[in-house]
């Protein structure tokens, strides 16, 4: 139940810092991604909020023995490239690109009832069917599963947080 609750939380706080920040709206991505007109820097400023808030946060609680909702961490081990993976960064980037949204944003923004994110959501939704109907089919059994995360031991802090 605390682990629902957490989720659950942590999706409420990302839905309402996405609206918050206007990246719920697809003219400000657009205006992100035109860098032929009036360049819109915003979601750049976002994005790097983000990902310095990320870095400290994680070194923090990458730190401690267990995270506080499950007996251990749980961090993806693969590094390797492949077309699957090209692919879908490329469709994911187009599909950014047309629409204006990705998934977070277009679901919180489906949630307001915008029609073109509802339009959105469904394309998404369609989409992810259809792949895994496809890679159902091509590979003659069920799609394979996420490989399982190797746990991560967890690093002393000392003082001055390294």
């Amino acid at each position: 139940m605390k682990t629902l609750l957490a989720a659950a939380f942590s999706g409420l706080l990302f839905g309402v810092g996405l609206g918050v920040s206007g990246m719920t709206q697809a003219d400000k991505v657009i205006g992100f991604l035109d860098l032929t007109d009036a360049w819109d820097p915003s979601l750049a400023l976002v994005m790097l909020g983000a990902i310095l808030v990320h870095l400290f946060a994680f070194r923090k609680i990458t730190g401690r023995p267990s995270p506080l909702f499950a007996e251990r961490f749980g961090i993806p081990t693969r590094t390797d490239i492949d077309g699957r993976l090209v692919g879908g960064a490329a469709l994911f980037g187009v599909g950014w690109a047309l629409g204006g949204y990705c998934p977070g944003p277009g679901l919180v923004s489906s949630m307001a009832g915008g029609s073109n994110a509802l339009v959105f959501v469904a394309g998404l939704s369609g989409g992810m069917l259809l792949f895994h109907l496809y890679d159902e089919a091509s590979s003659g059994a069920a799609a394979p599963s996420e490989p399982t995360p190797t746990p991560i031991e967890p690093r002393h802090v000392g003082p001055t947080g390294r």
